[in-house]
């Protein structure tokens, strides 16, 4: 297996600055019952590893470990009881954390190939991005024509996707965003509210004086309350994480908690209008392979938006892992559309 190179992987030894990220250097792993190894060709900075670098992200690994939610790239070698046929072919999978290496151990029936003539930081781009945003939209929300849908930070890495998606559904769709972001979404059919100025739902309310079809809220905290309140009766609240706690000090679960209480007692309430919080994980520990199959389903769906120009590929920055400090800066600066990519 050596043959192939060197591993070569980022490892996030605790609550650390980005600067302090370390490169590690090693064989790479031969693939055991039922795995393949993939030579990676793109991984990504999601929100996710903004949060395991703080010790926020509620269900992170103890330290040291490599990050790295979802990857994109070459299967260099199967265990002879894998199908033969997945050697040499590009695939996409998510992992949670591992994906900032140069090779990755991964189960053969968590991986899903990537269409020929996407590339491989393309679909990089659209892995946990693009599946959150479809799950949440057409299995959550159940967004049709017609219906008027909120995207908080919709130019950010999820939103941006649920933005294309949601346009694709025929929906109308409002999005939040700082000003600076207003005309892209504006050329996007998008009607962009800016969140940095005054009362954001005295603002949407305007806009949809009947109320909305669904709000997909990243940022929790108190602002989850307004999100409730702009649905029309019949609509829909995704609640898919808590932006606004993750420089917080204290629990990293009692933000998510503290969602999920409010989540459930909205749906005790007898009001016509539904609340989820959503994890992309859901599932996978009592169905595996129900959620496999959803998975694959779901994400080759996005591809195929990529394909048919419903979707694009916004990546901000293409850096190697030798890099990856500045990266995390970029990536947590909040001044880059698109999502930024490591390039092993």
């Amino acid at each position: 297996m050596n043959s192939t190179g060197e591993l070569v992987e980022v490892v996030l030894p605790g609550r650390v600055e980005p600067e302090e990220l370390r490169i590690r250097r090693g064989a790479v792993p031969a693939p055991g019952p039922g795995q393949v190894v993939i030579r990676t060709e793109a991984t990504g900075v999601s929100f996710a590893e903004q949060q395991m670098r703080r010790g926020r992200y509620y269900d992170q690994p103890p330290f040291p470990f490599v990050p790295g939610y979802d990857l994109v790239g070459t299967v260099l070698a199967a265990w002879e009881g894998a199908d033969p046929g997945l050697t040499g072919t590009r695939v996409a999978a998510l992992v949670k954390v591992g994906g900032w290496a140069s090779h990755v151990l991964v189960d053969a029936a968590d991986v899903v190939p990537v269409p020929d003539g996407v590339g491989a930081a393309e679909a990089e781009t659209l892995v946990v991005n693009g599946v959150t945003a479809w799950q949440m939209l057409h299995r959550k929300a159940r967004v049709r024509a017609g219906h008027t849908v909120v995207v908080h930070g919709a130019n950010g890495g999820v939103g941006s996707v649920l933005v294309q998606l949601a346009m694709a559904a025929g929906a109308r769709v409002i999005g939040t965003a700082s000003a600076r972001h207003h005309d892209v979404l504006r050329e996007q059919g998008v009607v962009p509210v800016d969140y940095r100025a005054g009362d954001v739902a005295a603002r949407i309310r305007a806009l949809a004086p009947g109320g909305v079809d669904a709000v997909f809220d990243h940022v929790g905290g108190h602002g989850i309350t307004d999100s409730w309140r702009l649905l029309a009766p019949g609509g829909t609240l995704v609640s898919y994480g808590s932006a606004s706690t993750r420089d917080d000090e204290g629990s990293q679960q009692w933000p998510v908690l503290k969602l999920l209480l409010r989540v459930w007692l909205w749906n005790a309430l007898p009001n016509r209008r539904r609340a989820f919080f959503y994890n992309v994980w859901a599932g996978k520990a009592l169905a595996k392979n129900r959620f496999r199959s959803r998975l694959r389903a779901d994400l080759t769906q996005v591809f195929a938006a990529l394909q048919r120009g419903e979707v694009t590929a916004r990546i901000a920055a293409r850096l190697p892992l030798a890099r990856v400090a500045e990266a995390l800066r970029l990536a947590e600066s909040g001044t880059v559309a698109g999502k930024v990519v490591l390039v092993p």
